[in-house]
């Protein structure tokens, strides 16, 4: 890596991973509609920030990012499913992502919701192929718990039968911990593991990610209301409208920022042990701060 800033080294792994899963999701494996429908999604555009922290933590770790390119592909497969699914009309309804049609909106509901299918079960395929067993049981399991009923499924649940009545911070923490967190903490730990890396490691990146998902949230749940659709290519102040539980309605715009900015102050904080290694991970951590989409 020449460089450590946000935008080169998102660009750099970036460029790999979409290579990556151009080759794992070539058009010929699957039916047209299906195809069509995938890559519609998946090769939309996007930072790719969860697959190039899975890259930069094994890297920090000692190991090759390269190595960690099959796994960051299939938490981009996970992360892409989720989009999918999100944006159908039984949960957020939305028409835009990342300034095209959503995918139901081209291809229909039921294409969309077998698009999203099919990129979860591809993407553990894809982590049983690429690793020995050894590892490849280790990283099942991680992305498997990050993305189902304790993580992001189980994030979403809260998200769609959460009101204004339950609106404590306590209750916010917990559904963005599980639906945007436990994805951005599983990507991260996947690199370290991937790196063999020691278990106390494991657990700094894992908490890294965990903090570096809040933030995360936080920010997008500003940006919902100070942004234009687009500038985010996605429905702007669509939370809002639906009554949506988020950080500005809890502790209002200003408190929020702080709010951010606390939980990737930990973030750094978390990965210290870890040098000037851990140079790449603070860069993206301040990156997700400092974002305007």
């Amino acid at each position: 890596m020449t460089t450590a800033t946000p935008p080169a080294i998102l660009s750099e792994y970036a460029e790999q991973v979409t290579a990556e899963l151009r080759r794992r999701l070539a058009a010929d494996r699957f039916p047209a509609p299906l195809s069509e429908a995938i890559a519609h999604s998946i090769f939309a555009g996007g930072k790719r920030l969860r697959p190039a922290l899975a890259m930069a933590c094994c890297a920090a770790c000692g190991g090759k990012a390269s190595d960690a390119l099959p796994a960051a592909a299939a938490v981009e497969m996970v992360h892409t499913y989720s989009l999918i699914h999100d944006d159908l009309p039984s949960m957020d309804d939305d028409d835009f992502r990342r300034g095209k049609p959503t995918c139901h909106k081209v291809y229909g509901e039921a294409i969309a919701v077998l698009a999203g299918d099919a990129l979860q079960n591809e993407a553990f395929a894809v982590l049983a192929e690429a690793y020995q067993p050894r590892i490849a049981v280790v990283l099942v399991a991680t992305l498997a718990e990050a993305c189902g009923g304790t993580g992001m499924v189980g994030g979403q649940v809260l998200d769609i039968t959460t009101d204004g009545r339950e609106a404590t911070l306590e209750t916010l923490e917990d559904m963005h911990s599980r639906k945007t967190g436990a994805m951005i903490a599983a990507a991260c730990r996947m690199g370290g593991l991937i790196a063999g890396a020691e278990e106390p490691v494991v657990a700094a990146l894992g908490e890294f990610g965990r903090r570096l998902g809040l933030a995360f949230q936080i920010t997008d749940d500003i940006l919902d209301e100070t942004a234009t659709t687009g500038e985010l290519g996605k429905t702007a102040g669509k939370d809002a409208v639906a009554g949506k539980l988020t950080f500005p309605a809890v502790l209002g715009l200003e408190e929020s920022r702080t709010a951010a900015e606390k939980e990737i102050a930990a973030a750094i904080e978390a990965v210290a042990r870890l040098g000037e290694a851990a140079a790449p991970l603070v860069e993206l951590a301040r990156f997700v701060l400092a974002r305007d989409k």
